[in-house]
């Protein structure tokens, strides 16, 4: 049995994918056992190609492995029925990707409230509005929640997106290269952003990154290469 507090366990992941080329299979994952705790930050590093996004598909349940098996909050993920998966994608898992995917018609503020729509629960939902609030001023928004993403800078726009993954409370936090399309600064500023949320909001952390320095601010590193945790 898993500790309670082990969030997220991964126990002998493998991942495979059919090669266009040639009909064989490309092993992008390999054995891969791991227990992340709850409140946890987490650095995946790695050359392109190891197999980091893919760890974090299949963490989020975007993808499934090929074999091993991964438990949630203490579900495994291969039991559960697409309805389930879906709503722990919408309430118990936030994601933050290296492009913001803002809908550009909408305010900021709307942009934030879009995964609070998924779900018509009224009271899972109560609040929604004053937290999305709350958080864009902790991010230093506050000025800027009735502007649409057009309007805003790379750093921004970023901020907007973390604020969007946070909202409806998630227990785990996905971040696939979130600094990689920003300048210094705001790559630097972003990083430490991530940093504090994850202490003030006790959400898991697991960052992809190529940057050492933000690797450094997690509280482990883990390097995958071709498709191993070495």
């Amino acid at each position: 049995m898993s500790d309670p507090k082990t969030l997220l366990k991964l126990n002998g992941v493998s991942k495979a994918y059919e090669s266009l080329a040639d009909g064989g299979a490309v092993d992008v994952l390999k054995d891969i056992s791991l227990e992340i705790n709850s409140g946890e930050s987490i650095a995946i590093v790695g050359p392109s190609g190891s197999g980091k996004s893919t760890f974090l598909n299949i963490a989020g349940t975007l993808d499934q492995p090929t074999s091993g098996s991964v438990t949630l909050n203490g579900e495994d993920l291969a039991n559960l029925d697409e309805q389930r998966l879906a709503r722990i994608r919408n309430r118990e898992i936030g994601w933050i990707f290296q492009s913001h995917h803002l809908l550009p018609q909408c305010s900021v503020i709307e942009n934030v409230l879009v995964p609070t729509l998924v779900c018509a629960d009224a009271e899972l939902n109560a609040g929604a509005e004053e937290r999305a609030r709350r958080l864009l001023d902790r991010v230093g928004l506050k000025d800027r929640i009735a502007h649409r993403p057009g309007q805003l800078s790379g750093g921004e726009r970023q901020r907007v997106a973390v604020v969007r993954a946070l909202i409806n409370r998630p227990k785990l936090l996905l971040a696939d290269e979130p600094t990689g399309a920003l300048d210094r600064v705001s790559a630097d500023n972003l990083g430490q952003l991530l940093v504090d949320l994850n202490k003030e909001e006790g959400v898991t952390l697991i960052m992809v990154t190529h940057a050492p320095d933000l690797a450094a601010r997690m509280g482990r590193s883990l390097e995958l290469r071709d498709g191993k945790l070495v």
